[in-house]
């Protein structure tokens, strides 16, 4: 039966990566013919062409080269994860464990969870990246990173998420705001007042999605691409803003006090959990995270700042 290997496989990766025969076999100190002839016994294999030739200008993958280039790199992740697993088996979990997280809630509790993995698991070595969701599932679907700390906001079908807490929407203002000797206020209420915006991807249609879906649209006065940067617009008067991490520390960067307040009417919730590449599987420094992560014991541990009305344990 014809077949190829997963040498062949990681040729064909890395000459579709760096879109040049030449430069993977200097990579890969091999020779020339040897990356190509492991591209043309995938293609006789498959029945497929993976790239267009241009004379003196490389290779570009077509549509079903990338399409495989994508599996081919979670499959060569699975070999080396498996590869490991083997050798540990019997020994202390090592290797690399490469994770993303959400940078809004990241802060405020990765850390922790990183050191009690770190203390169980010292021999791993640690990397963990902060990105937006649409980067994070990007980062997932190529096969960089095997874990992910996200929101459920617009999850593809092919990735796996495990909820773990979920997080209600609420207002801030300044703490010499009109409205910051209130509770709670009302979306009605707030459209009044200029609105400052968290611009990233996806975050910025889950807040303005909360007005439209009360017939509301708020006044946005000025985007900020950072949380710093929106706390400080907020502490300094330049609008209300809606948050849905919990609020640890109730003053900017700058010294500008923040006030929180409860939105009284309905307003979705998202849920804070792990995600992964659905099918793909772990190695075993991910699955220890993902364990510990969804251990309750320790996931009480790790959140125990949170307040009831700040976050709630996902399945509660």
């Amino acid at each position: 039966m014809r077949q190829f290997t997963l040498k062949q496989l990681r040729y064909f990766v890395v000459a579709g990566e760096l879109s040049s025969v030449t430069q993977a076999a200097r990579k890969l100190h091999v020779s020339q013919p040897s990356i190509s002839a492991a591209i043309q016994q995938i293609e006789s294999v498959t029945g497929l062409q993976l790239f267009v030739r241009h004379h003196a200008q490389g290779l570009s993958l077509t549509p079903s080269g990338k399409q495989l280039m994508q599996r081919a790199r979670q499959l060569l992740r699975d070999a080396e994860g498996l590869e490991k697993y083997a050798l540990s088996l019997g020994e202390e979990i090592g290797g690399e464990l490469r994770l993303l997280a959400f940078p809004t809630f990241a802060p405020l509790f990765l850390p922790r969870l990183l050191r009690r993995f770190a203390d169980r698991h010292p021999s791993v070595s640690l990397y963990c990246d902060e990105m937006n969701q649409v980067d994070i599932v990007r980062g997932l679907g190529q096969g960089d990173y095997e874990l992910a700390f996200t929101y459920d906001l617009q999850v593809p079908e092919e990735i796996d998420f495990t909820p773990l807490y979920r997080f209600p929407p609420y207002a801030v203002v300044a703490a010499d705001h009109p409205l910051s000797e209130r509770d709670s206020i009302s979306l009605a209420e707030l459209v009044a007042y200029p609105m400052v915006l968290l611009d990233w991807p996806l975050s910025r249609e889950y807040f303005l999605s909360i007005f439209t879906h009360h017939g509301l649209s708020p006044a946005v006065s000025h985007r900020a691409k950072s949380m710093d940067m929106l706390r400080g617009l907020v502490a300094n008067g330049f609008g209300f803003s809606l948050f849905n991490t919990p609020l640890s520390a109730f003053d900017a960067l700058d010294g500008g006090g923040l006030k929180p307040l409860r939105i009284e009417e309905d307003a979705p919730s998202l849920s804070m959990g792990i995600a992964c590449l659905r099918g793909l599987r772990l190695g075993p420094a991910a699955e220890a995270m993902h364990r510990l992560a969804s251990d309750p014991d320790a996931r009480g541990a790790v959140f125990a700042r949170l307040g009831d009305d700040q976050a709630e344990p996902a399945g509660n």
